[in-house]
């Protein structure tokens, strides 16, 4: 529908589709500043305080991502402290994991420590501007701010991220630049932690990945490898599993991957490069209470820093160089995008574009 059309269909475009600042008053998300999006069928809200990861994503009311048991908090004093990161990964549609480590907690041969999936994804977004207007016919919501991570004597590491959603089409774009401002090489690992929950996962669902060889990562996930692209029911204290999956891909690496649920009629897409993301890992957990499957492209091993820096190939960033990343985060509707989203895969691997062994 043209510009023209739409305004004369309605009074405010805020009818349709806002950008509201918002900051939450009570419980653990006190004082957490955030940004609610309404754009035609989608609504999501990225959280300021905590890099502009997007925390809800929903289409026509349907919740698409899952939120753990911390549920919905403010930056804490022990956000990255050891084991009680996991008591403030509240998960949400996404956060980003980096830039010194992602996976498990890691200390190295000096004795320096370096928390759980890194410390970007606690760091507060400065600059940071909501826009919301027309672009020719297009009315688009667009976020942007930039999230810092540097240390005295260390690194100073620089995500510029820009996060926006057009009127009638059922997705969000993710554009991230990072940026080495200081004087030395520094480490740059980077993965997007999706996270897909119930209603959307349940045993009616299944995972859509064009993938030609898994992994498990560990004897658990060895344990649940035939059964990586189904969804069980919840299962209480079922121990979770992590695949580790090398993607076929277009000949300009594109790729996607997807949890589809046919009974529902929504399936939410993930679209990515692997010549961004060459490593791609699916977190799964069929535990009651703890039930989400986690869509990870990253640039680096779930495996973490200590793996990397033993085959002495960890990303380095050099400085004052900069590299981009993006992802596509889109709700599909009916059986029918279910059905091409199955074509899709089984095309990429029946080609063969295998990309680099993990």
């Amino acid at each position: 529908m043209e510009r023209s059309d739409i305004l004369g269909r309605v009074g405010s475009m805020q009818q349709l589709a806002y950008a509201r600042h918002i900051r939450y008053e009570e419980g653990r998300a006190a004082g957490m500043r955030a940004i609610e999006v309404k754009n035609g069928d989608v609504r999501f809200v990225a959280m300021e305080d905590k890099a502009l990861d997007v925390s809800e994503f929903e289409y026509r009311g349907v919740s698409l991502g899952f939120l753990s048991k911390p549920g919905l908090n403010g930056r804490n004093p022990f956000d990255t402290l050891s084991d009680d990161v996991v008591r403030s990964i509240m998960g949400g549609m996404f956060f980003t994991c980096g830039f010194e480590n992602i996976g498990a907690p890691y200390t190295d041969a000096e004795g320096k420590r370096y928390p759980l999936h890194g410390r970007i994804r606690t760091s507060p977004a400065e600059h940071v501007r909501a826009d919301a207007g027309w672009e020719g016919d297009d009315y688009a919501v667009t976020l942007s701010g930039e999230v810092r991570e540097a240390e005295l004597f260390g690194e100073n590491l620089v995500l510029r991220r820009t996060v926006s959603s057009r009127l009638g089409e059922a997705s969000i774009a993710v554009a991230d630049e990072v940026v080495n401002e200081g004087f030395t090489p520094q480490p740059m690992m980077f993965m997007y932690h999706c996270n897909v929950g119930w209603p959307l996962l349940s045993e009616s669902a299944e995972i859509v990945i064009p993938s030609i060889r898994v992994a498990p990562r560990d004897e658990a996930a060895a344990r649940d490898e035939a059964d990586w692209s189904t969804v069980q029911a919840p299962v209480p204290d079922k121990p979770e599993s992590v695949f580790i999956h090398t993607l076929a891909a277009e000949p300009d690496g594109s790729t996607f991957a997807s949890v589809a649920n046919p009974e529902l009629g929504i399936a939410l897409v993930l679209e990515f490069s692997v010549e961004e993301f060459p490593y791609f890992m699916q977190w799964k957990s069929m535990a009651a209470g703890d039930y989400v499957v986690g869509l990870e492209p990253s640039n680096s091993s779930i495996l973490g820093r200590g793996h990397h820096e033993e085959r002495g190939d960890l990303h380095i960033l050099q400085p004052q160089a900069s590299e981009v990343k993006h992802l596509t985060v889109s709700a599909v509707e009916g059986r029918e995008a279910i059905a091409r989203l199955r074509r899709r895969r089984d095309g990429l691997v029946r080609r063969g574009g295998i990309r680099p062994v993990l």
